[in-house]
This record gives structure tokens, sequence and C-alpha cells, in this order.
């Protein structure tokens, strides 16, 4: 038998395993379930190596490293198996990263950042985005406004809080104080007192609808069963606002959200008072760009947005959507094409994607 017979059968072996599907992936998902070597190096790896692909005669799999040295393997240095994965260093280095941006002021620029990271600033701010789900930039002024929400709950002068949670200029901050607050400061520590929101409940076919609008637009679309929960959850979100039932005009703006439920697939052409983190804006736009009848994963999302390990994250920012329908979270689906959880109840899910098939 020549060498060329004695290795097909263990080309064949190997082939034929699905672990090597993986490895010539290289799918970083599969690092930590188990590890292969090869003979004619004397290395072994993680699936994910970036190295040539070894020739499948001459692999080996391994459930674990300590399998793999008792065989006499040395770690590959390229992907370096001896030391934690990949993805847990980067969110261990991210992590020190977000902890400096949060004790510094004025806040480090990015090349300091990535300087502390010990990478480039090109490689850093993508594996920032990838961990983070936003630049260090858009973290460091959504810490600012944290803490800034902070002062102002605790008291004292709004002057104070804003210098407390990092702004150097008070007119700097006031022109961008809608955006950062949604309010005023002075309202904001109010609990949204002064601020006027109209809102009016009804019915349509999905059940009990809530309706709500600030100034800006549209702030607020709920579905449910009981009238009387959606109202308690627009007290939350303004518990000192002035709540104002429909009037004549406002009834018009309620049956347009109706109309819209009815046939999801016309879309909601009215101005909506959006307020989330940089994240969650930039989910929600994607979402809005999901055509009427379509479906995307939250994968494909987190792709669309340019940070394809953060599915679990747009998740997340789905179910903090509270614009049902007018930011179609119900086009968003599992990666196997079924239902996943949806805020307002899977069944509304369905009955809505029905609607815009038939359209």
């Amino acid at each position: 038998m020549n060498t060329a017979q004695r290795q097909a059968p263990l080309a064949a072996a190997t082939v034929g395993d699905p672990r090597w599907t993986a490895v010539v992936a290289r799918d970083a998902a599969a690092d930590g379930t188990f590890f292969y070597s090869v003979k004619t190096t004397g290395v072994y790896c993680r699936p994910s190596c970036a190295a040539r692909l070894a020739r499948p005669e001459n692999v080996s799999f391994h459930p674990n490293r300590a399998d793999a040295e008792r065989a006499g393997f040395r770690p590959c240095k390229r992907c370096k198996p001896d030391q934690p994965p990949l993805a847990e260093q980067h969110a261990v280095t991210v992590a020190g990263v977000c902890r400096l941006i949060e004790s510094a002021d004025p806040v480090p620029s990015l090349e300091q950042l990535a300087r502390h990271a010990g990478m480039s600033s090109w490689h850093f701010l993508r594996v920032f985005k990838a961990v983070a789900g936003v630049t260090p930039r858009a973290y460091a002024a959504a810490h600012r406004a944290r803490r800034l929400r902070d002062q102002l709950d605790q008291g004292g002068t709004v002057t104070d809080a804003i210098y407390d949670a990092g702004y150097h200029s008070s007119s700097r901050f006031y022109a961008q104080a809608d955006a950062v607050l949604g309010m005023t400061p002075s309202r904001y520590r109010a609990g949204g007192a002064d601020t006027v929101i109209r809102f009016a409940i009804g019915e349509c076919s999905l059940g009990a609808i809530l309706v709500a609008a600030s100034s800006r637009g549209v702030c607020a679309i709920l579905l449910g069963d009981d009238p009387d929960a959606l109202a308690r959850d627009l007290q939350d979100r303004f518990p000192r606002a002035d709540l104002i039932g429909a009037d004549a005009d406002f009834e018009r703006i309620v049956a347009r959200v109706v109309a819209t439920v009815e046939a999801p697939g016309l879309g909601l052409d009215l101005p909506l008072d959006v307020r989330g983190t940089a994240f969650q804006q930039r989910v929600w736009q994607a979402l809005r760009d999901i055509p009427a009848g379509d479906t995307a994963s939250y994968a494909q999302v987190a792709q669309r947005i340019g940070m394809p390990k953060a599915a679990r994250a747009v998740a997340q920012a789905c179910a903090a959507n509270a614009l049902a329908v007018a930011i179609p979270c119900h086009r968003v689906v599992r990666n196997d094409g079924n239902l996943s959880g949806y805020r307002w109840g899977v069944e509304r899910k369905r009955t809505l994607l029905d609607r815009e098939a038939k359209r």
C-alpha cells in the first residue's frame, strides 16, 4: 500500500467529521469547544486559527488543550490556544477602556485609548464597536449623559450638575440638551414636570392601543390587553409630566396610527420623538429601512449597522422600542426564520407580518 492509499482513509475520516467544517470556515463560535492538531507542524490550534489550512490527513481533533498536549503537540504561536479566547481578551480590554473613559477628564483621544489597549487606532475602533456596540466617543457621551441624570436626580443646581457630569461649557450643553435629555435639565430633574404629553387609549384589531405625543412628535405607541397597564407604562416614563387626554386634533393622529396598525405596509408619515442610546438609535433606523413584507434576522440587522457580533444587543434594542409599528421591530425574526419574542406578544407580531405579506 503506497502513501496515498494509506492517507486516503485518514483524510476521509477528517473531512467527514463535522468539526472539520468549523476548521475550514475558521468559525470563532467553535473556539473552546474543541482543538485540532497538525501532525506535520507539531502544533495544536483553535478552530478559528488563521494559519494556512492543513491537509485533512494530517489533522486530529482534541476535546481540550490537555488532550492535545498529552499527545505531544505545542500551542500554535498564531492563534495562541493556551490563552483565553480572543473574544474574551477583547471584552476584558474594552471593559478596561470603558473604565478609563468613565474616570478621565477630559475624555482621552482615540489615539490615546488605542495606545492604552495596545492596538492600532483602526483595529481598536473595530474591536471597541464590536464589543460595546458604539464608538468610544458615543460611549463617552452616553456615560456623561448618565452622570448628568444622576446629578440632576440628587438635587443641587443645574449648573453644578452640568459641570460635575463633565460638560465644560454650559452653553454647549444647552445647545444639545434636548437630544441628551429630551427636555431641559430643570424639567428633567422635575421628572418631566411642565412637559406636555398628549395621549389617548383606544381599541384596534390587536387589542388596546395607547398613542402619546410630545411637542416633538409621537413618543409612544403601546399595544396590550389592559388599557390601565398601558397608562401606567406612560406614567412611568414621565412621572410628573402633564398628561393631557386627547382633543379633536389629537384624535386624528390616533386614527392615523390605528390605520397603520391595520395596514402596516403603508407606513406612518408622522414626526416621531425617538429617544434612546446611540446604539439603539442606529438599530431602530435599520429597522425602519426593512421594507414592508420583508424580514431580517437579528444577525442581519447587526451586519447592516456594521457590528456583526452585536446580534444580542440588537435584540435588546428591539425590546426597548416603545413605538410599535412606527419602528417595525416586528420585522426582525430568528436566524431560522421563526418568530421570537416580541414586546407586545408573538401573536401580534405574526398578525402584523401576515398583513404586510398580503398587501
